[in-house]
């Protein structure tokens, strides 16, 4: 099987059921900083998640109906295993295949448009961004 591993930010969900369907492998608090750019926040609960490769896209469509609108869309999860990448935002999934760097820089563009830091959407083929 070629599961997939990714994090959720709690926060980042209107609807948190999702977080019901998906195996939370572990979980880490930060404090909120300027650099977040959520100063609605105090803190984000970010979910490690383990998703079944058969479920993920499921999964990813249902995280993208779940992500928060009210503070003008700019949140996105993401999750990977060894030749796959979904980057989800509210609006849009990308299906990334791990070798191609124009996907990678396609995804962070529209991340950037929606208003998030663009140093949270260095997407990258063989980087774990939420390992940095």
């Amino acid at each position: 099987m070629n599961d997939y591993e990714g994090v959720i930010i709690e926060e980042s969900l209107e609807d948190k059921a999702v977080l019901a369907r998906v195996k939370i492998t572990a979980t880490r608090v930060e404090k909120v900083v300027e650099a977040h750019r959520t100063p609605w926040l105090s803190q984000w609960t970010l979910h490690t998640v383990e998703i079944p490769e058969g479920e993920a896209r499921r999964i990813a469509e249902e995280i993208g109906q779940s992500l928060d609108r009210a503070h003008g869309g700019a949140w996105y999860a993401d999750f990977k295993n060894a030749t796959h990448h979904y980057i989800i935002f509210p609006d849009q999934i990308f299906l990334i295949d791990r070798t191609s760097q124009a996907q990678y820089d396609e995804a962070r563009r529209y991340g950037i448009a929606l208003g998030i830091p663009d140093y949270q959407v260095d997407f990258h083929p063989d980087i774990d961004e939420w390992e940095r």
